[in-house]
């Protein structure tokens, strides 16, 4: 065990594990933990090649301001090595972004700039074009352009092939990528033409991306759809990518991806993030067809942890329509948080309004039915709260009891679900009962959802 002198000497090397419990067919599949990496993704080693290849051509120096546009781990990648080598970096990211990444980056020190997720390439509040556009604005600023940087390829072909093929000793039949920048993919194919030719590159797409297209039917749409999975995924070209080793797509849903992380942590113990998700799916499908035994690589892209309010929580799950309850045809359908199975937040009528306020900060919500044992017998939100406690601070610690609705207007589990819109009109949430028992709430946006899914 070595001591190093830097986090960066910690990027590559990542380790790979053999899948036990997945249903590989009669392959092999090997899972290239990436999220191993000091910043938690692949695009650790494509932001110190790019930097460190911009230091050697004389385009930078410590104290410049570095600007990129990015929708996933690149940012995160270029933020940890600009930290330690002393840059500014701007960075322009979509609003798809999960919080957790944005957190990161602003605790690394970089600058955040939000813009739209639902435009394409040439609008002008697509991320990409203005990243190019605050860079040229701003004197002295340097555009990394990961999409048009050959040192961004360059990683892969010196670090990330030669370590596959040292691990497997050579012997690899098939490599199931993605491509947003398509740094990998055309990395690892300049590797593998010189050193195992015999190697197939499989893309995973997410469904809306123009690219599986392109690779099965030879057909570059003009039109691209939305996907939540971040970080792969295109509606054009990028200039450095090369296709020439892909002979095969798939095409993978939001749902497979979510679904395919989750089995991967379930299963093999490994938490991965959503284009994991959708890289696992494909070399699954793409296993399972194979009639003859091969070994199949596959990354782990980056950590699941930068995911954990989003496909990790089965709320956000549920509002989203990737998993689903059983459907009673009553209002019980509505509800996010059945008190049955204690999803519910609750509180007592004897606990302090304090511990009522912690709950509704630590759970994001703004109303808290109150609970004797299991019968309702109020609700408390947040605006008795601040009604209650505005004039004396010191009143946090009285009795929910004391600020609550007690006896509250409730909704029969079932009426219709009309019946919810002259609740919400009073600015109230829909307790909802079967008889005297309590099933839990229905706010607002849970009706949103639960319409917006019916679309699908």
């Amino acid at each position: 065990m070595s001591v190093h002198d830097s986090v960066l000497e910690l990027i590559g090397r990542t380790p790979m594990v053999r899948a036990q419990h997945l249903d590989t067919g009669c392959c092999e599949l090997f899972l290239k933990l990436e999220s191993a990496n000091p910043g938690g993704s692949v695009k650790d080693r494509i932001g110190r090649s790019m930097i460190e290849g911009a230091e050697r051509a004389g385009k930078i120096k410590p104290g410049d301001t570095l600007v990129e546009g990015t929708a996933g781990n690149t940012g995160l990648g270029l933020a940890l090595v600009a930290q330690q080598k002393g840059y500014r970096l701007v960075l322009v990211v979509p609003d798809k972004m999960s919080r957790e990444k944005i957190f990161n980056l602003k605790a690394m020190g970089a600058e955040v700039v939000l813009t739209r997720s639902d435009v394409a390439k040439g609008h002008p509040e697509y991320y990409q074009d203005m990243a190019e556009r605050i860079a040229r604005e701003t004197p002295g600023a340097y555009f990394i352009n990961q999409f048009g940087n050959p040192d961004n390829p360059l990683a892969h072909v010196e670090t990330t092939g030669p370590e596959i093929l040292e691990q497997l000793d050579g012997k690899v039949d098939a490599i199931v990528v993605g491509c947003g920048s398509s740094g990998t993919m055309s990395g690892l194919t300049a590797y593998l033409r010189e050193h195992s030719p015999n190697t197939e590159i499989v893309l995973a797409d997410p469904v809306g991306s123009i690219l599986a297209q392109y690779i099965n039917e030879g057909t570059l749409s003009e039109k691209s759809g939305s996907w939540m999975v971040e970080g792969i995924g295109e509606d054009f070209l990028p200039s450095i990518s090369d296709f020439s080793m892909v002979k095969k797509a798939y095409a993978i849903s939001d749902k497979e991806s979510f679904l395919a992380a989750r089995e991967l942590l379930a299963k093999e113990g490994v938490l991965g993030g959503s284009s994991t998700g959708t890289l696992l799916s494909a070399a699954l499908k793409y296993c399972r067809e194979q009639t003859t035994p091969k070994r199949v690589v596959t990354l782990v892209c980056d950590t699941g942890n930068k995911y954990l309010s989003k496909m990790y929580n089965d709320y956000w799950m549920l509002d989203n329509g990737f998993i689903e309850r059983e459907q009673f045809g009553d209002l019980r359908d509505l509800i996010l948080r059945p008190y049955a199975q204690r999803d519910t937040v609750v509180v007592k009528p004897q606990d302090m309004l304090i511990t009522a306020y912690n709950r509704m900060k630590l759970y994001d919500v703004s109303q808290l039915p109150v609970m004797d044992g299991d019968r309702i017998v109020g609700i408390l939100d947040e605006s008795d709260v601040l009604l209650h406690v505005h004039a004396d601070s010191a009143k946090f610690r009285d009795p929910v009891s004391t600020a609550m609705i007690a006896s509250p207007e409730m909704l029969q589990v079932k009426a219709p679900i009309e019946a919810l819109l002259p609740v919400f009109e009073k600015g109230h949430v829909a307790i909802v009962v079967d008889g005297e028992q309590f099933l839990g709430l229905i706010t607002r946006i849970d009706l949103l959802n639960y319409l917006r899914r019916k679309v699908n």
